[in-house]
């Protein structure tokens, strides 16, 4: 087992790219893309406007979580609002990635907090999980793919990071 501690420990949000006082859909230029799910749980309006919809517990409301995401995802792309179809790909991914934690800890804990944060066993969790996980990673993949999304992706980071 390894010792690593989580990357939560110590977090410096001072040097963090995305901040929860900025409005980024009226400063989208302050927004940075990152590495996978970097920002998704701060930046605002698109946290809680995406966010209301983002639910795993079971495969059902997996799917109508991921088909509700989708579709902002699909709006804000013919919006052409890079930051919002950035955010609900984001959402789509961590809602495989945390749907996939559930299914590998049970209550979702990676880490015991009171075992100087040992890694807990895996394959303790919820095998329903498996399932909303996989409903999230083909949604997620289906965003990733979308011609326009990745256009402007790839515009993005090209002009803004």
């Amino acid at each position: 087992m390894s010792s690593k501690l989580p990357s939560y420990l110590n977090f410096n949000s001072k040097d963090y790219a995305w901040k929860s006082d900025i409005d980024y859909k009226k400063n989208p230029l302050l927004y940075k893309v990152g590495k996978g799910e970097q920002g998704v749980l701060i930046c605002e309006p698109y946290k809680t406007d995406i966010g209301k919809f983002w639910r795993f517990k079971t495969p059902e409301i997996a799917k109508e979580s991921s088909n509700s995401i989708f579709e902002l995802f699909l709006n804000y792309v013919s919006e052409e609002d890079f930051v919002g179809a950035d955010m609900a790909r984001k959402f789509l991914q961590m809602g495989f990635t945390r749907s996939r934690r559930y299914y590998n800890y049970k209550g979702g804990k990676k880490y015991d907090a009171s075992d100087n944060y040992h890694p807990l066993e895996k394959g303790t969790g919820d095998p329903l999980k498996a399932e909303s996980a996989n409903i999230f990673y083909k949604m997620w993949r289906k965003a990733e793919k979308n011609p326009k999304y990745a256009k402007m992706k790839k515009e993005w980071v090209k002009n803004n990071g």
